[in-house]
């Protein structure tokens, strides 16, 4: 066996011992980012109480929604410049970067300006339906998390650079050290401090900032980043309508899954009480992690797609994507058996702090295994760029999802939640093979091929 390994690792392409390094390495990396995430919801429970990490999770979820607001260029740009780039245009890849780095500037500038004069006319507590107590803490916590969010926007360019140059594991490397840190920092205020949201909010959204920020400086002067760091005399007007022509469509898409996905925990808050978010979210930590895996192992494909379908490589492409398919299989199967012993792993992380049913568990491992599906064909198409019926699925879907979810929530309770995202993403995965065989085979024309 050993020696057939050696055999393949040999004869493999250079792109594919790219990938298969960088998948390893964010196993690792994830791992570490996984186990601190885990760790980081009893302590926050213990510091601020069931219900208000409730409260933290609903309104977090709200001012999520700025990382859409980039209008799709964060990946528009990752498909730009890793088609530069496999084109061995060094000033282009630049000019890329330093165009979607002053765009971004600007848009979080005007979204952030937006957001603090709309917060004011706003009552976040009759929103998400808490005590009224809470509406002006909620206020200023609100632009707190606000103002972090739309910085990380600017400051995770450079992640999306390093996973358009096939470096998705130094990115993971970044996130993880912030991911350390929060846990440490949460860590010592349970020790010095009583339950604060807004301690919560300053220090678990600013530590990832001020991580990516001081990584990104540092590489984009000492290392070979250099060669594409930013600078305004290398902004392009032209170059504006190359990263809106594919990046609107992003931004739509992902204007689209605020309204299908980011709107489950207030759904949730409204019909059945912050403790539910609670539930649902703890329950949804525990099964993600086959999600966050397979994401590890997919990311590094969207820039190597974009990278083989520029140089017309689909042997390549079809041999990678018959491996991906065996890999949700196996995933499916680490899902079954992580929900025979769920109960138990909740008894010993969060002990009786929150009560998980079974019944939610298994619809959130389904919801779950419907969204490992649905990613592996999303990030391959998505690197392809025919992203045009995605386009339409959400649009559509963004259309009823919230009075569709609000109805599931009131018929089935708790698990009803996930009917809906669930749906969505059965009919996408089943959406995406169908298209990625055909971009693969030859056959695609039309709406199969439109970006």
């Amino acid at each position: 066996m050993l020696q057939k390994l050696t055999k393949r690792w040999k004869n493999a392409s250079a792109r594919s011992k790219l990938a298969a390094k960088n998948i390893v390495a964010s196993i690792v990396l994830k791992g570490v980012s996984i186990l601190s995430s885990l760790l980081i919801v009893p302590l926050t429970i213990d510091y601020i109480d069931g219900t208000r990490y409730g409260i933290w999770l609903t309104i977090s979820s709200i001012v999520a929604w700025a990382n859409f607001f980039d209008l799709g260029l964060a990946n528009g740009f990752k498909n730009k410049f890793a088609q530069a780039k496999a084109a061995q245009d060094t000033l282009l890849a630049r000019q890329y970067v330093s165009t979607t780095y002053i765009l971004i500037t600007i848009i979080m500038a005007i979204l952030l300006c937006l957001i603090a004069g709309i917060n004011n006319f706003i009552d976040w507590s009759s929103i998400i339906n808490v005590n009224q107590s809470f509406r002006y803490e909620l206020s200023h916590i609100f632009m707190i998390l606000a103002f972090f969010f739309c910085m990380n926007m600017i400051a995770n360019i450079f992640s999306k650079l390093l996973e358009a140059d096939q470096h998705p594991a130094i990115s993971s490397c970044i996130h993880c050290i912030a991911q350390i840190f929060s846990l440490i920092v949460i860590f010592i205020l349970t020790k010095t401090t009583t339950g604060s949201l807004m301690n919560l909010a300053i220090y678990y959204s600013g530590i990832p900032f001020i991580t990516m920020v001081l990584c990104s400086l540092i590489m984009f002067r000492f290392t070979k980043y250099r060669q594409y760091s930013p600078s305004i005399k290398f902004f392009k007007k032209a170059l504006i309508k190359d990263l809106f022509g594919l990046g609107v469509r992003f931004f739509v898409i992902y204007i689209c899954l605020i309204f299908i996905f980011q709107m489950m925990n207030i759904v949730l808050s409204r019909e059945c009480g912050s403790e539910a978010v609670t539930q649902y979210n703890i329950a949804y930590k525990y099964f993600s992690v086959i999600y966050m895996a397979i994401i590890i192992v997919v990311s590094p494909m969207w820039a190597a797609f974009t990278d083989a379908y520029t140089k017309k490589e689909f042997d390549w492409m079809f041999n990678t994507l018959k491996k991906l398919e065996y890999c949700i299989l196996l995933s499916i199967f680490t899902l079954v058996l992580m929900l025979t012993i769920s109960q138990f792993l909740y008894k010993i992380w969060i002990g009786d702090s929150v009560r998980i049913t079974m019944l939610l568990s298994l619809s959130v491992m389904i919801y779950v295994a419907a969204q490992v599906i649905g990613a592996v064909y999303m990030h391959l198409i998505n690197g392809i760029g025919a992203i045009r019926l995605q386009f339409y699925i959400y649009l559509f879907f963004s259309l009823v999802a919230f009075p569709l979810m609000t109805i599931c929530c009131r018929i089935f309770g708790i698990e009803g939640i996930v009917i809906v995202p669930s749906l969505v993403y059965v009919i996408q995965a089943f959406v995406g093979r169908v298209q990625l065989r055909k971009i693969l085979n030859g056959t695609a024309t039309g709406i199969w091929l439109k970006s």
